[in-house]
């Protein structure tokens, strides 16, 4: 089902990305993946927001950050009670980085940060849904935490967001797979080893590619960089972890299944 007319509460239905430069990122992902920018109205009101568009449909938000942050991607959370949820959210131990607040008639929004989860949206849809394609090639695929505390971070998200957690056995390592009914919307996984002690949870952002070595190869080429070599995992496809050129982490995939 790539075409989205609306989603679930507790379904991951928008991703953007806050950057240092914002016509830079709009220059590289368009390269990347096709995508054009088309503002989200007058300066003065979105602060200079943008939709990234994949054939007429929206798939991604742009904009400039906001305070000291780095560059990152946020994945956004649909819910029908945004007040209720972010209620929630404070209950288990969340500080509220923005809102919520309207977001003029688009929706209404809100940004946490938790100790287990890292920085997580929530959006209420207005007359913006979320993303209007995803699991296509150029599109929003899949979202997934690395954290250093599995157990909160599944307690959290049951809680604010009704996920149920299921974990699988990934070859020696636990993966969490997220559900809301009897459908996967997102993944946990522990923090490697390797990670320095001062990286929090974080989330990275899946895009759908049609092959993702020659994918990782364009962002090396466009002035990014490839984080990690392609791997392969049996059913679910071949991925890489690749930043932009201002330091924001995502990743690329060719799914073995579209997942929905």
């Amino acid at each position: 089902m790539p075409e989205r007319t609306t989603y679930e509460p507790g379904t991951p239905s928008w991703v953007d990305l806050g950057t240092t430069d914002p016509e830079a990122a709009k220059r590289f992902y368009g390269e990347l993946f096709g995508w054009q920018a088309e503002e989200a109205g007058p300066v003065e009101e979105t602060g200079g927001y943008a939709m990234f568009m994949l054939n007429g449909k929206r798939v991604a938000g742009v904009g400039p950050l906001q305070g000291e942050a780095p560059s990152a991607w946020t994945t956004y959370v649909s819910t029908d009670d945004l007040d209720a949820l972010a209620g929630r959210a404070k209950d288990a131990g969340a500080m509220a980085l923005m809102g919520p607040m309207d977001v003029m008639d688009a929706g209404r929004l809100a940004v946490f940060m938790h100790e287990a989860v890292g920085v997580i949206g929530a959006w209420q849809p207005g007359s913006h849904f979320g993303a209007e394609i995803v699991n296509e090639p150029g599109s929003f695929s899949w979202s997934e935490l690395q954290t250093r505390d599995v157990a909160a971070a599944k307690a959290f998200g049951e809680a604010v967001f009704g996920w149920q957690p299921t974990d699988h056995d990934m070859g020696g390592m636990t993966y969490t797979v997220l559900n809301v009914g009897d459908r996967g919307v997102a993944g946990a996984m522990p923090m490697q080893p390797e990670i320095p002690e001062q990286v929090p949870a974080n989330w990275a952002v899946y895009f759908a590619v049609d092959d993702t070595d020659a994918t990782l190869a364009k962002v090396s080429e466009l002035g990014g960089a490839a984080v990690t070599e392609p791997m392969d995992v049996p059913e679910i496809g071949r991925f890489a972890i690749a930043s932009d050129p201002q330091g924001a982490m995502f990743a690329v995939i060719r799914n073995a299944q579209p997942t929905t």
